[in-house]
């Protein structure tokens, strides 16, 4: 297997202005280039995080010199590049910051003093650091959320942030330590995938195991994994698989905890898809909010890479520039080739015409890490948690106005009550539940008269509200639901 993205090492963080160098635009991009030749359009947001990276900014000479060496128009470059929240601009010769302090100011950092957190900054950072609110970075467990550099700090305060500047605390960092190749191995990882390579279980069992537990997609649309991948298995090839791991609903961040304690059970999961619908490549789609995951991944890739449970199909790896919407998948495909992450209009579905009008897998990091255990336990045990129509679990990221908040997986059929009350300890401070908001701003929220709903697809939509990706933030009665409209 060859992977083709790697992620550069990040240039000093120091606090400080810097303006441009006297290396020409074009020498510059080809020497930071250099090993990316012949330059591909698919992975122009990779050279813009590079340029990014490396100059604190993107600036018109270096877009220019880009779009020639992609043959392509300026105003291509430069709308990819404006559409994505992470990329700065400057002029050639003007002094930026090398430093960006990031302060999130979605729904569970707003109802704990992000605004305020920024009205201080603003007052005590100084033009040496480029402060910037932005959505959501999956810390809602740890409200208010902000990075410095690329170091996240949660419950932050003005302190804690300038400390972390004022001594250069700005890369990022795991919380704990994962689980790694050798453990995961140690513990039987990767057996089924063998099993699936040597013939002794077919791709055909495989469909027909996830189609008897009910696995439905748990990135939000719920749709039967088991069609999802036959479908794409009966299309010509070359196929393809997409992992999207860009969570970006406010109030979500399971897939973070997948990829920073696990990552290997959804690496297996992704490798027994690409076997089971003859992909020879698969793309992983990372939300640039996910510093520490994304230096994880390189680090276990490259373990298994080194020692391989069977020949292993090319894998790379692609981040994301802080672009909410490219949790839809098609927008996803979209930014994947280099292009503005806008939806695409369908039919044609990606099953069909996907990556590069490729039939293409997409499944997210969740969906991914159930094969294994599915395969290992059996479908019937997976199938006999949940409701008829929605089988197995389902994590939710509990943040706002609850006692315990966090990660929790429930069987599929649990009232939103339960997870609000008997997971989650219920509302602090003696106040009472006002709402939840589920699934993200698209999910809406659903009121404490409609709290005894049950958690599946189906109980959901009529409702009106959506599973979504698996957030849920707790609404107290102290919470003005016009603010949170207006959110």
């Amino acid at each position: 297997m060859r992977r083709v993205a790697r992620v550069p090492a990040r240039a000093d963080n120091r606090v400080a202005v810097t303006a441009l160098t006297t290396t020409s635009p074009t020498d510059a991009i080809d020497a930071l280039l250099a090993a990316e030749q012949p330059l591909r359009r698919d992975r122009l947001l990779e050279y813009l995080h590079r340029l990014h990276d490396r100059f604190h900014a993107l600036r018109p000479g270096h877009l220019r010199a880009l779009a020639e060496r992609l043959r392509l128009a300026e105003t291509e470059v430069y709308e990819v590049a404006s559409f994505y929240h992470h990329f700065a601009f400057a002029d050639d010769d003007a002094p930026v910051p090398e430093l960006t302090v990031r302060v999130c100011d979605s729904l569970a950092c707003a109802m704990t003093g992000s605004e305020a957190l920024v009205e201080r900054l603003a007052a005590t950072l100084g033009r040496k650091v480029r402060l910037q609110r932005v959505p959501c970075i999956g810390q809602c467990d740890g409200a208010p959320a902000a990075v410095v550099g690329t170091r996240v700090l949660r419950t932050a305060d003005a302190g804690r942030i300038e400390q972390a500047v004022a001594e250069g605390e700005t890369t990022a960092r795991l919380r704990s330590e994962p689980i790694d190749l050798a453990a995961y191995r140690a513990a039987g990882g990767y057996s089924r995938l063998a099993e699936i390579v040597a013939g002794r279980l077919p791709a055909q069992e495989v469909l027909e195991r996830l189609e008897a537990s009910g696995l439905r997609g748990l990135g939000g649309a719920g749709f039967p994994t088991a069609r999802k991948w036959r479908i794409v298995s009966e299309q010509p090839a070359p196929r393809l698989v997409a992992v999207n791991i860009d969570e970006g609903e406010p109030g979500t961040f399971k897939d973070r905890h997948y990829l920073e304690s696990d990552p290997h059970r959804f690496l297996e999961g992704l490798l027994i898809a690409c076997h089971v619908v003859g992909a020879e490549k698969a793309y992983l789609y990372l939300r640039d909010e996910y510093a520490a995951a994304r230096t994880l991944l390189i680090r276990e890739l490259d373990a298994l890479i080194a020692d391989p449970p069977v020949l292993l199909p090319e894998l790379e790896l692609r981040r994301g520039a802080g672009a909410y919407i490219c949790g839809e998948e098609s927008a996803m495909l979209e930014s994947l080739e280099g292009r503005r992450g806008m939806p695409r209009l369908r039919p044609p579905y990606p099953v069909e015409k996907g990556f590069r009008g490729r039939p293409t897998v997409i499944n997210n990091v969740e969906t991914l890490a159930c094969v294994p255990w599915i395969l290992r336990r059996g479908a019937a045990a997976f199938a006999a948690l949940g409701t008829d129509s929605s089988r197995g679990t389902k994590v939710f990221a509990l943040a706002g106005k609850v006692r315990r908040g966090g990660l929790i997986e429930v069987p599929m059929g649990a009232t939103v009550r339960e997870v609000v009350e008997r997971w989650g300890g219920g509302v602090p401070g003696g106040r009472e539940l006002k709402a939840v908001q589920l699934g993200g701003p698209s999910g809406g929220c659903l009121p404490a008269r409609l709290a005894d709903t049950r958690i599946d697809y189906e109980a959901l939509a009529e409702t009106g509200a959506i599973m979504g990706s698996g957030g849920l933030v707790v609404l107290d009665d102290g919470d003005c639901m016009v603010d949170v409209a207006r959110f």
